[in-house]
């Protein structure tokens, strides 16, 4: 089973890469397989690249489920 997980855009890097954090850690990320990607949106991660752009709000509701099963810390509001 593999899992994916919502990381916040905080940096758009020069080829197609972006900074991203995600439970206090910061990293960069290819953003090749999805478009328009903008600081502050939210991308669903999985080995080192974005996979697709997810609603903010779903993004905080998957985060608080990960910290409710110990995966992540608890998120920031």
């Amino acid at each position: 089973m593999c899992l994916a997980i919502p990381a916040e855009v905080t940096e758009l890097l020069p080829d197609g890469m972006a900074r991203v954090t995600l439970d206090g850690v910061s990293k960069a990320v290819s953003i090749a397989l999805v478009d328009d990607v903008a600081v502050g949106d939210y991308v669903v991660i999985h080995v080192g690249y974005a996979l697709a752009r997810i609603d903010p709000e779903e993004a905080r509701r998957t985060l608080a489920l990960l910290a409710e099963a110990g995966v992540v810390a608890e998120p920031v509001s």
